[in-house]
């Protein structure tokens, strides 16, 4: 057998073995109403004036909520006195420090904030359905950390195909969401859109803090929690969640297709793994095909990505032609995760973040932790300090922690230990 095939054949059962923990999956999960717990919904937000008002709608109207906070991510728009207008709570973000993502250093002080017991955190582009708090809430006597998987909206054929391309390389790297054991750590999955954890754990184990440089947060944080010994769950809330990230397949080529490499938090060596199962697995066949000189693998493997396209049909809010027609893209998949790994971007929303972390064990903020209410911002003049313009914000300050709530527990090799899920629960 010539090299090639041997190594086509061996990515295809690396595949295979991937695909196969779908069937034994975790169920989906299932509304829940009220729940023993207060929950705190964070919503970190930066320029999302024009996204983010079916999500807040959504959650102020869920009885299950107890606050919903926005984070205002020094926006430039009207994102602060928007979530104001329809009764957030909003947390005026304090100037991002040296070393730190925007959106780790929103999630923090959110967290910090936040008065529930139970906190959730959501992306502005996502529309949570009735019962999904209480869902993620249960889900959290099973698990210390949470993140939910969505349905998708995507409004044109080829913005589909091309999302449903790119999710396909997820499932044959990391196989269906929702598997019914856990992955070693480093294999660890999380969606950051929306995930649910309890507080006071969180502080604890200062996650955000630990990943504050990583454009992938949502897969460090959830590994790195992983490793301390957290038990992590990525379920299936298609039923209960519905996300619009991009408006057109140029987004999600420029957006998507950056970060899911994982560049920042795989090694070289399964990230070059990684890829050539994508080339020799998704993007050879049908190149082969094209070329008409398919092999009897290269066969198989197309039957096998057209049954995927076909489960991934349900990933969607309205499921066209796209999905099914995305197996074409492949290759042009393949060339955009080689092209992002290669030459890793690391921009978001008008910042540049080089490389680096702040120094170990500091406070960017210069305080010592502290419990602060937000308080409500309600539209009015031009604040002082760090309101945004047409914002009073009398009682907002950038969040402190509470002292009560980061006792530090040692855990394995010096690292905190997981959270006592029985005690807390």
């Amino acid at each position: 057998m010539r090299p090639l095939t041997v190594l086509q054949a061996a990515a295809a059962l690396a595949v295979g073995v991937r695909l196969a923990r779908g069937r034994d999956r975790r169920p989906p999960l299932a509304p829940v109403g009220a729940t023993a717990g207060r929950i705190s919904v964070v919503i970190p937000a930066r320029d999302e004036e024009g996204r983010i008002g079916p999500c807040l709608s959504a959650v102020l109207t869920d009885p299950a909520v107890a606050e919903v906070l926005v984070v205002d991510d020094e926006s430039g728009d009207g994102t602060a006195r928007l979530a104001a207008e329809l009764g957030a709570k909003v947390v005026v973000g304090a100037p991002l420090p040296e070393g730190w993502v925007g959106k780790q250093w929103a999630l923090l002080q959110g967290v910090e904030a936040a008065g529930g017991d139970i906190v959730v955190t959501l992306d502005a582009d996502t529309r949570p359905a009735p019962g999904l708090f209480g869902a993620l809430a249960t889900a959290l006597d099973g698990y210390d950390l949470v993140s939910a998987g969505p349905r998708f909206v995507c409004d044109g054929t080829a913005e589909q195909a091309l999302h449903a391309s790119f999710l396909a390389t997820l499932v044959y790297r990391s196989g269906p969401i929702g598997p019914s054991s856990a992955p070693a750590p480093r294999r660890v999955m999380a969606n950051g859109q929306c995930m649910a954890f309890r507080r006071t754990a969180m502080l604890s184990a200062d996650g955000f803090r630990r990943v504050r440089g990583h454009m992938t947060d949502d897969v460090a944080l959830a590994r790195t929690l992983a490793a301390d010994g957290w038990a992590v769950g990525f379920l299936d809330a298609g039923g209960l969640l519905e996300v619009d990230m991009h408006e057109s397949a140029a987004e999600v080529w420029r957006e998507w297709g950056r970060s899911l490499p994982l560049r920042d938090v795989t090694g070289p060596g399964r990230q070059a793994a990684d890829l050539a199962v994508i080339w020799l697995t998704a993007a050879l066949p049908v190149l082969r095909l094209a070329a008409g000189r398919p092999t009897r693998l290269d066969l198989g493997l197309l039957a096998v990505r057209l049954l995927l396209a076909g489960a991934l049909r349900g990933s969607y809010t309205r499921p066209g032609p796209g999905v099914l027609l995305s197996p074409l893209l492949d290759p042009l998949t393949a060339v955009r995760l080689t092209q992002a790994t290669l030459r890793p971007v690391r921009s978001w929303r008008g910042r540049i973040y080089p490389k680096g972390a702040a120094p170990k064990g500091t406070d960017p903020r210069g305080t010592a932790p502290k419990d602060t209410d937000p308080g409500d911002l309600v539209p009015g003049s031009a604040a002082p300090g760090d309101a945004a313009p047409g914002i009073t914000a009398p009682d907002v300050t950038a969040p402190g922690g509470t002292s009560g709530d980061r006792v530090d527990r040692p855990g394995r090799a010096g690292r905190p230990a997981p959270p006592a899920r029985s005690a807390a629960r």
